[in-house]
């Protein structure tokens, strides 16, 4: 993973981790369900984003090299590794 994306996805999952904590303690302080469930709706947009980040990180970095690199075998194992990320997150 490239530094600037690492250090980016680094704050962005600190500030996730903060939220989920925000939402433990909503679930202790008895606070109301439709809150609760806005603050989680959140958490998995955040969580999204990151994923997102780190999928366009990936293929500009490792696919993108397999790709260079002529290797088919390398090739169609990135690509492999992706269909399956991507058919994961569609369900």
């Amino acid at each position: 993973m490239r530094k600037d994306i690492k250090a980016s996805v680094g704050k962005r999952l600190g500030r996730i981790e903060g939220q989920v904590r925000g939402l433990s303690k909503m679930v202790e302080d008895d606070r109301y369900c439709i809150d609760i469930v806005t603050q989680i709706s959140a958490v998995r947009a955040a969580l999204r984003r990151v994923e997102e980040e780190v999928l366009k990180d990936h293929v500009a970095h490792c696919v993108e090299h397999a790709i260079a690199s002529g290797d088919k075998a390398d090739q169609r194992e990135k690509i492999a590794e992706l269909m399956a990320v991507i058919g994961r997150a569609e369900r």
